[in-house]
């Protein structure tokens, strides 16, 4: 049993190791929307390349995260955790000395590489390492330090990127982990499932990474049609169909299809689908429109977002409390609403917008409806299936939102006629961006309907992880202490 307690030297070293190795990721997916038009300025980019400039990161962080996991429970959660800090930290150095954005994307792939390593193990290490009576604790000091830096991540950035240069958004990773990994080599002790018998779904993982990979591609090069955009669609769709034929047919398969045998479990996904791919080609596009459009520099852009990050912070505990109470279905049903109306608030901001006037309160509608609707789904996917495999449950719900998120901001610019110069051209990005935010608005609206349809409240007699602590705005939160007593 793990012994560590949070009051001793020992505790602080590990929840300090895991803040850091997970605060690396968290930043990187929260700073780099505000420097894509001085990325595109410096290395002479197109909107493609910004495009995969975000998305190469996610198609491997998507890709490979659940397979991150199961290396982390067979070679030592403690090992694996730092392979991916240094993985993620020498991505980052090629990132920030990339000389043209070829490099950086195919070092963005690489970062992604180590996200998927560092993000699973930073709370495996602390639900292996504290004892039961401080794990709770533990973990809400983690997400909770996690959340101050999603919070002050735009921040930062912006202040980076208008200081010395957007590079130092990825080269800032390397002190961390200067820090971070003889910390963690000298007070965490190592841990893994004793149960682990070394077979790994590398087929699959590799599967759908590539389906991911060949599907982004085709939408993002769709503009300009061609044989190799139209190989590319049939390719991704056929390892998509392979890898779901791979995993019906494993013996211990990453993704079993099993699982989907829940109707709640599989509904909940569909929810995250609509909620993530939202949230993802929204925060993508809106620092983009706010820098292109409104005229704010990279800093007052990234300060303009916070709103929906600390109305996070301030009630989403509160929010999963509430679900507790009321069921999961209301919740399911009006936060995508909210979500969509704060989207279409956000039709007021073009050129000369007032941010009092306009900004904030369509981000205040849309932070309340994220507030309403994050910690509720998550725990209802949780609440889905049994609670040894709840584990799994979050790793597939965690991978769905960050998949539904790369796949927007590739479809995105597609179905709203963005140009490949659009965010060089003011009048241009704001129309296109009104139609983005049309299409989010519907993909929310669209959640909700399936919330509604079919989403309960679960059986009385239920246990599952709390799933009140948050440690990302474009990701769900991920379980924390079990429950130890009935739901009502």
């Amino acid at each position: 049993m793990p012994d560590v307690r949070l009051a001793s030297p020992q505790g602080k070293w590990v929840l300090l190791t895991t803040v850091l190795g997970s605060s690396m990721a968290m930043l990187d997916s929260t700073v780099v929307n505000v420097a894509l038009p001085r990325i595109g300025r410096d290395l002479d980019a197109n909107l493609s390349a910004l495009q995969w400039t975000v998305n190469a990161y996610m198609v491997t962080l998507a890709g490979l995260i659940l397979l991150g996991g199961a290396l982390g429970d067979r070679f030592g959660r403690r090992k694996v955790f730092v392979v991916g800090v240094v993985w993620f930290a020498v991505a980052s150095l090629l990132c920030g000395i990339a000389p043209n954005a070829g490099v950086l994307i195919a070092a963005r792939a690489l970062q992604g590489v180590g996200g998927a390593l560092l993000t699973p193990g930073s709370l495996a290490l602390i639900q292996a390492s504290f004892h039961p009576d401080d794990r709770g604790r533990a973990v809400g000091l983690w997400s909770g330090f996690g959340g101050i830096g999603a919070a002050v991540g735009p921040f930062v950035g912006g202040w980076l990127v208008d200081g010395p240069g957007w590079r130092w958004v990825f080269l800032l990773n390397v002190p961390v982990a200067l820090v971070c990994v003889p910390v963690a080599l000298r007070h965490v002790p190592e841990s893994g499932d004793q149960q682990a018998h070394g077979r790994f779904d590398v087929l699959g993982a590799v599967l759908g990474a590539l389906a991911l990979a060949l599907v982004t591609y085709a939408l993002i090069e769709a503009g300009g049609g061609g044989v190799v955009v139209a190989v590319s669609a049939v390719a991704g769709l056929a390892a998509a169909v392979t890898f779901v034929l791979v995993e019906r047919h494993r013996p211990d398969p990453m993704m079993p299809p099993d699982i989907f045998a829940s109707r709640q479990f599989t509904a909940v996904n569909l929810v995250t689908l609509c909620v993530y791919a939202a949230l993802g080609g929204f925060f993508f596009l809106a620092a983009l429109q706010l820098q292109v459009v409104v005229g704010y520099s990279a800093l007052a852009a990234g300060t303009a977002l916070l709103p929906t990050t600390v109305l996070m912070l301030l009630l989403s505990a509160r929010s999963g409390e509430l679900a507790d109470r009321i069921g999961p279905r209301i919740p399911l049903t009006v936060g995508p609403l909210l979500c969509a109306a704060g989207m279409l608030l956000m039709l007021r901001v073009g050129p000369g917008a007032s941010y009092a006037a306009d900004v904030l309160p369509a981000l205040l509608v849309l932070g309340l409806g994220m507030v309403t609707l994050v910690a509720p789904l998550t725990a209802t996917v949780l609440g889905s299936v049994s609670v040894v495999r709840a584990g799994l449950a979050s790793g597939i719900n965690n991978a769905a939102a960050r998949a539904a998120g790369l796949m927007a901001v590739a479809a995105l610019p597609l179905l709203t006629g963005m140009g490949e110069e659009a965010y060089r051209e003011p009048a241009a990005f704001d129309t296109a961006f009104d139609k983005a935010m049309g299409w989010c608005a519907g993909a929310l609206v669209v959640g909700a309907a399936i919330a509604a349809a079919v989403v309960r409240r679960p059986p009385p007699d239920c246990k599952r992880p709390e799933c009140l602590r948050h440690g990302g705005v474009t990701a769900p939160p991920l379980e924390g202490e079990p429950v130890r007593k009935k739901l009502p």
